[in-house]
């Protein structure tokens, strides 16, 4: 190992550099504490470049790597770069997170270089500080599974802790210490959870330690005393941080170094590298946090409720600004930069028209299955310069119907949005550009996908395989909006049981008289889509676990109402108990085929010929 300090020659790129190309001298300086980093870092001597991708590790890999410096492992070297203050006052730096929340504070705040000051910029090694950043000074508060994002109690925040007294219970996760992400509530219910952070305010690794678990009542425990020493010396006397420090100012060859060290890890997206330099080129906006206030704008605002990434925010503005979509560092010229800046306020206001259709249309985080549907929507409100008035007026409510017909069979369909995307949208767009002006060319934009095997067409196989959707599948509600596309789904509806599943236990369809052998039969068939439709949200309510026809009899004043809704939704002969369920189910489901069939395009012909 050479001596700290001392100047090693490295050429970047590899193998040796061309004519026009140079090497960078790189210096090899004296290790680190993981709390002597971290102190730097809280003075702000250390920064991000804007070239640096947001904060993308987990929980559980900042867990892990906290693991690893309890048993001694090396976590990779870092690379840093002397910014001089004259290089300094030329980009855009950011500050390190410590306190992640996923949907209030999922970046860093922007930093402020003094005047005629430089600064420290971290190249490689962002995700690993930041994670010890949050493990020993702040937290960590992501989404609950199956939360909605604007529930209150949605993102809990939690630190890390460190359970001084046993092991990890799960051993396929490969940790030696058990060490998780818990509320302060939660681990206050026991002292053997012992706050990460707080091993810095230990006086020291000897009698510091024992007061801390006397005070606890577990200094007994010999393994508890080891825990909490491996915790103190592998961030306050273990030195395991070694960098080399870039000196160059040229950043061309900074951003070829970075571009080639963040190839591991958790991959650098080249949409983080698109928007990085976006930053560092526009010249009146700040694309960082542009991107990031639309981002939160689309998912939380005026009702609405997704999740839409920046990767589907960028891809849009290069299709709006008539760039190559594709996330290829060649795109990513000054000039490219410049029109994608140019075209961002129409881009704004096209994706968030676009996001309000979605949301009349009916979706939401959980069941807009593909979220790239939203950038052809986006370019042709764009094109036809669609205002406020294009989303609620009459005038335009067949355009409407059109495209949100189009959306939803592109959902149904099996692989339009997956593979091959770029090329998708590329085709798209031709198809937009070239007749857009007297509506959506639902013809246009279909031929153009069959080009490249993505047709909309249907056979009577998918259609068989529709009809075996699942409550709350990924394309049950997009189904269900397609047979029966006279709900304003703009209003809250529900994918609702026709028969209550609630009624569908072992015990309350044998005390209805099922026969014993085909109670299974039964809740086979309850959470199949010939048992389910879209009811709004205070009717869904309202009926709770009645059965449909006594339901049906209470929620309609006459028999024409009545009537008139059971065959709009494929009611007709609703049995007034659960004894005859299995037959309503499969007349039910031939009748939903049959509309299957016509509102998809699948001739009664070609049913024939299958059969």
């Amino acid at each position: 190992m050479a001596p700290a300090g001392e100047t090693i020659s490295v050429l970047w790129p590899h193998p040796p550099p061309a004519e026009n190309e140079s090497s960078i001298a790189l210096s090899f300086q004296t290790p680190l504490s993981i709390e002597e980093m971290l102190t730097a870092i809280h003075k702000h001597e250390y920064l991000m470049p804007a070239i640096q991708r947001e904060f993308v590790w987990d929980a559980g890999q900042i867990t892990r790597i906290v693991d690893s410096l309890m048993r001694g492992y090396p976590i990779g070297s870092f690379l840093l770069w002397k910014v001089e203050p004259e290089t300094a006052q030329s980009y855009t730096f950011y500050e390190f997170l410590t306190n992640y929340h996923e949907r209030d504070n999922p970046y860093a705040g922007k930093a402020t270089v003094p005047a005629g000051g430089g600064t420290t910029a971290v190249l490689d090694g962002q995700q690993r500080l930041t994670s010890l950043n949050i493990a020993l000074y702040g937290s960590f508060a992501e989404k609950r599974k199956y939360a909605w994002w604007n529930h209150p109690d949605a993102f809990p925040v939690k630190r890390l802790y460190l359970n001084l007294t046993e092991d990890p219970e799960n051993e396929e996760l490969g940790l030696k210490y058990d060490l998780r992400f818990l509320t302060d509530t939660d681990a206050a219910a026991n002292p053997k959870w012992f706050r990460v952070g707080e091993v810095l305010d230990l006086a020291n690794s000897g009698p510091a330690i024992m007061k801390e678990l006397e005070r606890r009542g577990i200094a007994g425990s010999g393994d508890a005393f080891q825990r909490l020493y491996d915790l103190f010396w592998a961030t306050r006397e273990l030195k395991p941080m070694n960098y080399f420090l870039v000196t160059d100012q040229d950043a061309d060859k900074v951003l070829e170094i970075f571009v080639r060290v963040n190839s591991g890890g958790t991959q650098l997206s080249y949409s983080d590298l698109l928007l990085s330099m976006a930053t560092n080129q526009w010249r009146e906006l700040d694309a960082r946090e542009e991107v990031r206030a639309l981002v939160s704008d689309l998912n939380g605002n005026a009702g609405r409720q997704f999740s839409f990434s920046k990767d589907v925010v960028l891809k849009t503005a290069l299709t709006i600004a008539d760039v190559d979509v594709r996330f290829k560092v060649t795109n990513f010229t000054q000039a490219n930069m410049a029109r994608v800046e140019a075209a961002w306020p129409e881009v704004k206001n096209a994706l968030l028209r676009a996001a309000t259709l979605l949301q009349q249309f009916g979706y939401n985080e959980r069941n807009l299955t593909a979220a790239s549907v939203i950038v052809p929507i986006a370019h042709y409100l764009h094109l036809r310069g669609a205002g406020d008035a294009y989303m609620d007026s009459s005038a335009h409510a067949a355009d409407r119907l059109a495209l949100q017909h189009w959306v939803t069979r592109s959902l149904i369909k099996r692989g339009i949005w997956g593979s091959g995307l770029d090329t998708l949208l590329t085709r798209i767009r031709d198809a937009l550009r070239a007749d857009s002006a007297s509506g959506f060319p639902v013809g246009a934009v279909e031929a153009a996908m069959t080009a490249v095997g993505k047709g909309l067409t249907f056979d009577t196989a998918e259609i068989d395989e529709l009809l075996n959707l699942k409550y709350g599948g990924r394309r049950t509600f997009s189904v269900l909006s397609v047979l029966y596309p006279g709900l304003d789904l703009s209003k809250q509806f529900h994918e609702d049981h026709v028969f209550p599943k609630s009624r569908f236990t072992p015990k309350k369809l044998a005390t209805a008289g099922v026969p014993p052998d085909r109670i299974e039969e039964f809740r086979a068939a309850v959470n199949l889509l010939p048992n389910l439709q879209l009811l709004a949200g205070t009717a869904n309510i309202e009926k709770q676990d009645t059965l449909p026809a006594d339901w049906i009899a209470s929620a309609f004043p006459s028999e024409e109402k009545r009537t008139t809704y059971a065959v709009e939704n494929d009611l007709e002969g609703l049995p007034l108990d659960l004894t005859d369920f299995l037959e309503f189910y499969e007349a039910r489901k031939h009748k939903i085929r049959d509309r299957l069939m016509k509102a998809l395009g699948v001739s009664p012909e070609a049913d024939m010929a299958s059969g």
